[in-house]
């Protein structure tokens, strides 16, 4: 249910099981108000960072984060995982449209002085994946949370076991440089 947003995640939740998926818009405003403040209250209650992020990240290449999730949690979820400061540019859903569309990679990509061409968009969903093939990017999927096979069928340039991986390719692409 979750990658495109808090609101489609609402709404995927409400219609989940029941007889009929249509779910009234003043329901979903409410419910989804909700969720957000839970959320914001404990916003890493059930997440993690995914094994190798902290030393992908320690390489100290611009990095950027471009999510689904609203503004306000995405800050409280960077601060919270202690690597608030380890991105240049943040852009979260409201900043632009949401992934799959890559108008928040090319905003990312813009911010940090970054061609498309020379830029790694690095993702565990299949909206990360399409979203980084159309900015001109390349794709390296690191399964997760999203159905596996999903995200296989946005054709990623590449898939890793995890962000190790990453980290392990960054190393070589900086030092074969």
């Amino acid at each position: 249910m979750i990658g495109d947003g808090a609101r489609i995640l609402v709404a995927r939740a409400l219609a989940h099981g029941a007889l009929d998926p249509a779910v009234p818009e003043a329901l979903l405003e409410e419910v989804s108000a909700l969720f957000l403040l839970r959320y914001a209250a404990r916003p890493v209650v059930d997440t993690a960072l995914l094994p190798g992020a902290r030393e992908a990240l320690a390489l100290g290449l611009p990095a950027a984060v471009v999510t689904n999730k609203p503004r306000a949690i995405t800050l409280l979820v960077l601060e919270e995982l202690g690597i608030a400061g380890s991105f240049g540019v943040v852009v979260a859903g409201g900043d632009a449209p949401l992934k799959p569309s890559p108008r928040g990679v090319e905003a990312a990509l813009a911010a940090l002085g970054v061609p498309a061409a020379s830029a790694w968009m690095i993702g565990d969903g299949p909206q990360d994946v399409l979203a980084g093939r159309a900015a001109g990017c390349f794709t390296i999927a690191v399964p997760g949370i999203a159905a596996r096979e999903r995200v296989l069928a946005a054709a990623p340039h590449l898939v890793v076991a995890s962000l190790d991986d990453v980290a392990r390719l960054a190393r070589a692409s900086v030092t074969s440089a």
